[in-house]
């Protein structure tokens, strides 16, 4: 027997022993071995390429056999994360009650890679009813109350994608169903826990190793209409500029332009009535709907330098400056149409032993987008019940448009799989309601994740 055949056989026999052991081998692993051989002389390059691409077909069928999955699943992955929360309110406002409360957030989900460059992915979620709608669409927090009554798990993501093209150069994917969100924002124009529902199309093209030019393009329904063809939707297209200028300076910038169709749709009851804030028109807070037009443009820009090294900072330490800027043209300036964001941030937490610290300043105009798709955390007091600019809500705190303030955040990584963070939002509204009134707000989150 030649000794590429007992190469090959003895690399055979492993991977299978230890796919029916349950074990994860992995392609760095057979890599390792062979190049060990090539290094000895034992095995030539071409001799070893040859039992790499064996051994991954050996592998394949073998950890097919014992899951149990069809020829076209290559491979299974399990994730998800836990987040605990403490969170108090402080209001300005003498009738504001302080409150705190306990919340959660727990997500589990499976993604499958197919065979042609498809995946498929499922993702469940944590959440609390929205009336009679779901869960809420922008948040994955259950509060601890009612007796430890048991809580609501919901479809977070169910999608389906395709990377169409993946060259050295270029790179296609597109996506349907509840997907991740396809475009880059931040929580200005969209919070982070909104997955939406509809179809995406992302093309990246690697102009060099340096620089990378994407467009992100995105149709999302917003709603179904048994009794009319005008169901509303959000159409949007972002281009982007991603920029390594050297090992330590690196940059990113976007443009975009969204736009909402058949808004006269997007009543109080029609949907999960979660932000207020724009300013609505309608007979009666129910049917109220957006007054103005949802046509923004969003700009953003980012800077990070990073130095080789910090005090208590595992690796090379970032820092960053960034800033957003949106309006709205189909809403008049005096309607408060234009919101942005200003941003600095030293180090990154979320590897072993890194850390953060940051401050944002964030403006958000009334009617500079939706307020259903903005943070659910940034708000202030609304201190008249059914008050304007959105009516259909009691006295109290808000979240949503028409909000200004204050972002401090730390946040601190002991291990790869746990990150411990603390915000302070420090907000008032742009427009009081009524007019005058004190609405100040200090909106205090702790963080324990842990990711699996």
């Amino acid at each position: 027997m030649r000794r590429t055949e007992i190469v090959r056989v003895g690399i055979a026999v492993v991977i299978l022993e230890l796919a029916v052991a349950g074990l994860n081998v992995n392609a760095q692993s057979v890599d390792s071995l062979l190049d060990k051989l090539v290094e000895k002389g034992i095995l030539t390059v071409k001799e070893a390429n040859a039992l790499r691409e064996e051994a991954d077909k050996d592998f394949t069928k073998a950890y097919q056999v014992k899951s149990g999955l069809p020829d076209w699943v290559t491979s299974l992955k399990l994730s998800g994360d836990l987040r605990a929360r403490y969170e108090g309110f402080y209001g300005e406002n003498a009738a504001f009650v302080d409150r705190h409360r306990f919340r959660y957030r727990a997500r589990v989900g499976v993604t499958a890679s197919l065979v042609e460059n498809f995946e498929a992915g499922v993702r469940l979620s944590s959440s609390e009813r929205a009336d009679n709608f779901g869960g809420d669409p922008i948040s994955g927090n259950a509060t601890l109350m009612d007796n430890a009554s048991k809580k609501f798990i919901f479809i977070d993501l169910a999608y389906a994608k395709w990377t169409a093209i993946n060259s050295a150069s270029v790179g296609l994917v597109g996506t349907v169903g509840k997907m991740e969100n396809p475009f880059v924002f931040s929580d200005m124009v969209f919070d982070p826990d909104y997955t939406p529902e509809g179809g995406a199309v992302q093309l990246s093209y690697t102009v060099s190793d340096a620089h990378v030019l994407r467009l992100n393009t995105g149709w999302f329904a917003l709603d179904e209409l048994g009794a009319s063809s005008h169901d509303p939707y959000m159409v949007g297209a972002q281009a982007r500029w991603d920029a390594n200028w050297s090992r330590k300076v690196s940059t990113t910038a976007g443009i975009a332009f969204l736009a909402i169709a058949n808004r006269h749709a997007l009543s109080n009851a029609a949907l999960p009535n979660i932000n207020r804030g724009n300013t609505r028109v309608g007979a009666a807070s129910a049917v109220a709907a957006p007054r103005y037009g949802l046509n923004p443009v969003v700009a953003d820009a980012a800077l990070t330098y990073a130095l080789d090294s910090f005090p208590y900072y595992n690796g090379p330490f970032p820092m960053r400056v960034a800033a957003d800027y949106m309006v709205n043209p189909a809403a008049p300036r005096s309607a408060d149409n234009y919101a942005y964001t200003l941003s600095a941030t030293l180090g990154r937490a979320g590897r072993k032993r890194t850390w953060e610290l940051g401050y944002s300043w964030k403006w958000l105009g009334a009617n500079a987008w939706w307020e259903e798709l903005v943070d659910s955390d940034f708000g202030a007091y609304y201190a008249g019940a059914n008050s304007p600019p959105n009516s259909g809500f009691n006295a109290g705190y808000g979240a949503g448009t028409n909000a200004k303030g204050h972002i401090i955040r730390a946040a601190y990584s002991p291990t790869d799989h746990l990150t411990l963070a603390a915000r302070v939002f420090l907000t008032e509204l742009i427009e009081p309601f009524p007019p005058g009134s004190e609405s100040g707000m200090t909106r205090l989150q702790v963080d324990a994740l842990l990711r699996f």
